[in-house]
């Protein structure tokens, strides 16, 4: 931390929050930390999420989208004496510390500035120092004589402790430990006997308990303890792992499909370009879901609960609770039904995670007691859970604050029950066919509810671009806004007593998160002859969805699909996917507490195989161990899991695996074009016993061969892949774990992730290597990998020779649509450019070069 500049400003007095946040980007502009720009990115966090810590510390940092517009890492301190109001509950920031982060160095920053609140007395006298350095060595003090000072302050010790039988491992989850994940993990702990606890720094939580998980504030890369006591513990632990590993490649699926949401939606939004349609109100928020619209405004929000505090007797009011739990999760079950039948799984995972927010026993017990103490069951059930809300939404992390919002929709619907007033409903027949709904925060359950045929876009007062509001607002294709502040309920006024905007006609940008209310007549002609033009691009792009992905001089480029099950194929075939060219068949292991047969395993492959109609169809062979394990194949512990027995090196030492998974692979085989691939491939002597395994397998079924590939993985294989080449008949590049070996940076790692940049020019030049060889033997290369997907990502993998890139569904339209303004001779060159540069972000620059979407027409 020493080396991070610190620039001080002593006895500020600003008028405001915002102010003091501008003062604080000032001196990070002047300095050279940042753009000017970014002080626009400060505010907007202010929005997501407060940023006061406590202690008169307040802690101003950017979106994360916004980190191109850092410079370099440093920090500004603002010192307000008298203090400066920071939010609405009154609380005063004396220290403003401004955070510039241009690499993962704001972690430690992190760390430092919690160790520094534990001394009040210390936080106190910075407050008021007439000292700069004294501020700059309280920032920049070694880490280890932080600690020894801390360790003599004010911590209090946590509820609960760890276990003696444990393991540790490293939360990569994009959007942090929310509401859907946090409900597995309890649902898992919750089937054993054994006392199960996660430790996230200095908070222990019950994995029992799912507010307890959320509660202990997880954000991505957190560092965490799983230990557990009792008869069946280590099986708890081996499990809860599993399944905490798992659910992190799903966020991680997800994440990447939202990203690739987003630049498609900023491709779209290009058409706006600087418009400024004039009107009476302008709000500006966070874009969440992609979108322009014209219509009506309406008050979505329901009355507001009132609740006595009432008591009958303790038997009546127990008696009470469970009848509004029972209704709340029968209404739930409905619910999570009707949307997994609509197809909708987004949502019915979150009414999922909703069931199991009614079923912890943390927050039972909490109200429980408040009804011994002679209080209603509704009043102690509104008392227990606002505690709750209130604590999730006070977590410094943006996305994880808004999470809070599925807290206050399960309570209100236990506490609607609880009052009688269960099956009361929003009147949705009242709203024009045009109508553009207001909310403080929008519930999942009415966001779920809503008539897209009625409804034409949300803004809200709060939330954030991550909540399950947003997420299923983008599941319904509704525009929405986020985070627009208090003003959109209060007229713009400001005045909380203000009428609020009902009934005025507004334009709604969810590109840019902006609402205009009572827009000119001239703002409304303009607005839709740019809906206009925005609905023919839509229009063309799935017209032409089906498409090739052929260059402008006549090169073809194959696109598949990641998909693991049927459903999941004949969607991407929807979205214009020419075969999958990615089947991760270690879901099959994952999801279940047993080995998966060779009928059951073949049933899953002849369905996909069906499914893709003739279409050709890759399957990876089972790829676990590194970041994958699976309690149940009762694999061995290994220091280093990442450089042991896993993918094919697991295959060649288990027969029990292999074997009945190729079996059912050539059996599936006579359904469809099927292809095998096997995963962690590093020398030909492995390629060479794989071949002739599979060969033993084929002639006891007497089965035609099938065409057989080698996922590139390892610097290794990318360095010898002509020799490799000979062996088999195609290549599959996996652009994430090639990254991860070429660099020498974990994946997983809380502070060097964010290194693992599949853009880097070393990464590139063993993916040329890889495509060199192959040519060699006329073998065709495909990419799986995160890379693919992304649109600067896929022109370059074109320009090196890739023959197939498979992807996300929803990034197919974007990837063939940018290929097709293209010629093959401009991605050459741009890749030849980028294998001449120094630096994954000098690559990323050249996406400059790509011609968008607005420029081709």
């Amino acid at each position: 931390m020493s080396t991070i500049p610190v620039e001080v400003r002593l006895g500020a007095a600003p008028h405001n929050r915002e102010d003091a946040v501008r003062a604080a980007g000032a001196l990070l502009a002047q300095a050279g930390h940042i753009q000017h720009a970014y002080i626009d990115s400060l505010l907007q966090r202010e929005k997501v999420a407060n940023t006061f810590l406590g202690e008169g510390l307040a802690i101003p940092h950017g979106m994360v989208e916004d980190k191109h517009l850092v410079q370099r890492t440093g920090l500004a301190v603002l010192q307000v004496p008298a203090g400066v109001r920071w939010g609405d509950d009154a609380k005063q920031a004396h220290l403003v510390v401004a955070i510039a982060a241009a690499t993962d160095d704001h972690i430690q920053v992190l760390r430092r500035l919690t160790r520094l609140m534990r001394d009040s007395a210390l936080m106190r006298r910075l407050a008021t120092t007439t000292d700069a350095g004294e501020i700059v060595r309280a920032l920049t003090a070694d880490d280890a004589s932080g600690a020894a000072a801390a360790a003599g302050g004010a911590a209090s010790t946590p509820a609960l402790e760890d276990f003696p039988l444990g393991r540790e491992l490293s939360l990569n989850y994009p959007n942090g430990l929310h509401a859907r994940p946090a409900g597995e993990w309890a649902r898992v702990a919750g089937r054993f006997q054994a006392r199960v606890h996660v430790r996230c720094g200095d908070t222990v939580a019950d994995a029992k308990s799912v507010a307890a998980l959320l509660g202990l504030g997880a954000g991505r890369g957190a560092q965490l303890r799983l230990s557990a006591q009792g008869s069946d513990a280590a099986a708890a632990l081996s499990t809860l792992s599993a399944t905490i590993q798992r659910l992190g490649e799903e966020e991680s699926r997800q994440a990447e499909l939202s990203a690739a949401r987003q630049a498609q939606a900023q491709g779209l939004g290009s058409e706006l370009g600087d418009w400024q349609p004039t009107a009476r109100h302008t709000f500006t928020g966070i874009a969440a879901s992609p979108g322009l619209v014209v219509g009506t405004l309406v008050q979505a929000e329901g009355t507001e609960l009132e609740v006595d505090d009432r008591f009958n007797s303790i038997a009546e009011e127990a008696a009470a609770l469970d009848r509004a739990l029972a209704a709340a999760l029968a209404q739930l079950r409905q619910l999570a039904a009707d949307a997994k039948a609509g197809g909708r799984a987004e949502q019915a995972a979150i009414f999922t995670a909703h069931q199991g927010l009614l079923q912890d026993a943390d927050l039972l017990q909490a109200v429980s007691r408040q009804v011994v103490q002679r209080h209603g069951a509704a009043w102690a059930w509104r008392h227990a859970m606002a505690g709750r809300v209130a604590a999730q939404r006070a977590l410094a992390d943006a996305t994880l604050a808004a999470r809070a919002a599925d807290l206050q929709d399960v309570g209100e619907r236990v506490l609607r029950h609880l009052l009688g007033r269960g099956h009361e409903s929003t009147d949705v027949a009242a709203w024009p066919h045009d109508a553009i709904l207001l909310a403080d925060d929008l519930s999942p359950s009415v966001t779920a509810q809503i008539d897209t045929s009625r409804v034409r876009g949300f803004c809200t007062a709060r939330g954030g671009p991550t909540a399950h509001t947003a997420i299923l607002a983008r599941a319904l294709g509704l525009p929405a806004v986020v985070a627009a502040g208090p003003g959109v309920l209060a007229g713009g006024s400001g005045d909380a007593a203000a009428p609020v905007l009902a009934g005025a006609v507004a334009i709604l940008d969810g590109y840019r998160g902006r609402l205009y209310v009572g827009p000119s007549e001239t703002a409304l002609i303009e607005a839709r002859e740019r809906m206009e033009r925005l609905a023919r691009r839509q229009e063309e792009e799935a017209r032409t969805r089906q498409q090739p992905a052929t260059t402008t001089d006549g090169h073809t480029v194959e696109i598949a699909a990641n998909a693991n099950r049927a459903d999941q194929a004949v969607k991407a075939l929807e979205a214009g996917a020419e075969g999958v060219g990615l089947m991760r068949t270690e879901f099959l292991f994952l999801e279940r507490d047993t080995v998966p047969d060779e009928e059951d395993q073949y049933q899953t492959y002849r369905a996909m195989a069906e499914a893709l109609q003739g279409k050709p169809l890759v399957v990876r062979t089972l790829d676990i161990g590194g970041d994958k394990q699976v309690p149940h194949l009762d694999l061995p512990v290994e220091e280093n899991p990442f450089l042991g027995v896993r993918g094919a090196r697991l295959a060649l030492r288990r027969d029990d695996l292999m074997v009945p998974q190729l079996r059912a692979l050539y059996r599936a085989a006579q359904h469809g074009p099927l292809q095998i691939m096997f995963p962690m491939i590093s020398t030909v002597e492995e390629v060479i016993t794989l071949r002739q395994r599979m060969e033993a397998v084929r002639a006891e079924l007497n089965a035609p061969a099938v065409p057989v590939g080698i996922m590139i993985e390892v610097p290794s294989a990318a360095l010898i892949a002509d020799r490799l080449a000979a062996h088999v008949d195609f290549f599959s590049i996996g652009t994430n774990d090639l990254t991860q070996y070429a660099l020498a940076v974990d994946r997983q790692h809380p502070e060097l992730a964010g290194m693992a940049d599949s853009l880097h020019p070393a990464v590139l030049r063993l993916i040329e290597r890889t495509v060199a060889g192959a040519r060699q033997h006329g073998r065709w290369v495909g990419v799986c990998g995160g890379l693919a997907g992304e649109p600067l990502g896929a022109a370059l993998l074109v320009g090196l020779g890739v023959d197939e890139l498979s992807m996300s569904t929803g990034d197919i339209g974007t990837v063939k649509a940018l290929l097709r303004r293209h010629s093959l001779a401009e991605l050459q060159a741009l890749a030849q450019r980028a294998l001449q540069v120094d630096t994954a972000d000098e690559v990323r620059a050249l996406g400059a070069e790509l011609r968008p979407a607005a420029a081709a027409q």
